[in-house]
């Protein structure tokens, strides 16, 4: 698993990220951008659906977490809620929607996802500021 790459306390614990990986544009958009910040070493992408069923050992690595990034496709915000129904409380926040990326709207290309690794980041770096 990828770890913060400042120095602070979350340096020492793996940084996880949950996408909402919905069936829209922008569900993908946050998928494809957790895939490339797994690559890129920013964090792991970890399994969403696995909080929302309560297994076990995913949820206890998210709590474990040093810093966990919810990424959600629209102002459902399913990833964040799912994460604080499973009583993970410490998630940076991102939602397409606020940076422009309008489900229904929103073409999947390489600019797109690369504007969510870029907040995405920007993200996981204030957990450490």
């Amino acid at each position: 698993m990828s770890k913060c790459s400042c120095n602070c306390d979350c340096d020492s614990a793996p940084t996880l990220i949950f996408p909402c990986s919905g069936s829209s544009d922008t569900g993908e958009i946050a998928d494809r951008a957790a895939r490339k910040m797994t690559r890129d070493g920013t964090g792991s992408m970890a399994c969403l659906a696995g909080v929302g069923g309560q297994v076990k050992g995913i949820v206890l690595s998210a709590e474990a977490a040093g810093a966990v990034l919810a990424i959600d496709g629209c102002p459902l915000d399913c990833a964040r809620k799912t994460l604080e129904l499973a009583g993970i409380r410490k998630i940076r926040h991102l939602r397409l929607s606020d940076l422009g990326l309008l489900k229904g709207r929103s073409e999947v290309n390489e600019s797109n996802i690369g504007i969510v690794v870029k907040y995405g980041k920007e993200a996981l770096e204030e957990v450490c500021s």
